[in-house]
């Protein structure tokens, strides 16, 4: 990936950085903050990007010897917290945890994107894992085909939350819901905890969330997942099975979410690449792959070019997803 900064840019850039960034050579792989570091979390406490975000935070507080914390900006499936980070300073001190909905699926979702793709850097994804459709135990289906008869049986009434509009969840839902010919009402959430909260209690009847944070709600029986989002199965849930496989109608149905680190567009090469350094040591660690594991997550390290070509593919793909069911939201 080439970052093209413009002179005014490179000289703002630079004065805002200790002097071992700006060296040349070895010194710019060296680049650690000279302050504590903000990791924005665009999602409410408790979901896959909460969770995740505070892993990495202690990994880099500890590699760098300063403070590193998560900071919840949640709203707008994720685009608040995410605009706070495309405008923040270019020091390094502020980082996004990005993940599906505000860095791919928002861009063709939302008609007044207060930023664009090219207002940040993607750093590295950091784990990949499906969605899983989870219903309330109230609900009398126990496979895909029985759940999609009680949808219509229902006619509308039966409510499916989300983590936010615009979160893969959300769009997840909205698309089997299109390929099946069934309908419900959506209830957007300000992030997962309390989508998973409401979903407990009943207060809504199913739920297409990331499995990193339902599967525990599974494990325990307060939840009954039915299918997979992904196309392939997941060793770590070997009971739960694509979605796709269950129905004819639901043959093209395949989402996997994401979760990956970005920076301010024009952030300095040296701290992006040390960004990246730390990410790899970090998902490197058996025990960073353990805990991924109990979340049924898989480590995604990959370099800054790595990964902006997967983040423009998803752009690219949920934009044909979004164009062809007609779905436009305003930010709000």
């Amino acid at each position: 990936m080439t970052r093209r900064l413009t002179r005014r840019a490179t000289l703002a850039s630079a004065a805002a950085l200790p002097a071992a960034a700006i060296l040349p050579g070895r010194a710019q792989a060296a680049w650690k903050p000279a302050q504590g570091v903000r990791i924005v979390v665009p999602a409410a406490p408790g979901g896959t990007t909460d969770i995740v975000a505070r892993l990495l935070a202690a990994h880099l507080q500890q590699a760098w010897g300063q403070s590193c914390v998560a900071d919840n900006k949640s709203g707008a499936g994720g685009v608040i917290g995410s605009t706070e980070v495309a405008k923040a300073a270019l020091d390094g001190h502020t980082a996004l945890m990005g993940n599906i909905g505000p860095q791919s699926i928002a861009y063709s979702l939302y008609r007044n994107m207060p930023y664009k793709p090219d207002n940040l850097i993607g750093v590295s994804c950091v784990i990949t894992a499906p969605n899983v459709l989870v219903v309330h135990p109230s609900v009398p289906a126990k496979t895909v085909p029985e759940f999609v008869a009680w949808l219509k049986a229902q006619n509308g009434k039966a409510s499916y939350a989300s983590s936010g509009t615009g979160q893969s969840p959300h769009l997840s839902g909205a698309w089997f819901l299109q390929l099946t010919g069934t309908k419900a009402e959506h209830v957007p959430y300000r992030g997962a905890a309390p989508a998973l909260n409401d979903l407990v209690a009943g207060v809504t009847q199913f739920f297409f969330d990331n499995l990193t944070t339902s599967i525990e709600f599974m494990r325990a029986g307060k939840l009954r997942a039915l299918g997979l989002t992904s196309a392939q199965p997941n060793p770590l849930t070997p009971d739960v099975l694509p979605i796709a496989g269950t129905l004819p109608e639901l043959k093209p149905f395949d989402v996997s979410t994401w979760f990956g680190v970005f920076l301010p567009a024009s952030t300095p090469p040296p701290v992006v690449d040390a960004y990246n350094e730390a990410i790899k040591d970090w998902l490197r660690a058996e025990a960073t792959r353990e805990r991924f594991r109990t979340m049924a997550g898989f480590p995604a390290y990959g370099t800054p070019e790595q990964f902006k070509g997967f983040v423009d593919g998803q752009i690219a793909l949920w934009k044909g997803v979004i164009d062809k069911e007609g779905l436009k939201m305003d930010v709000n």
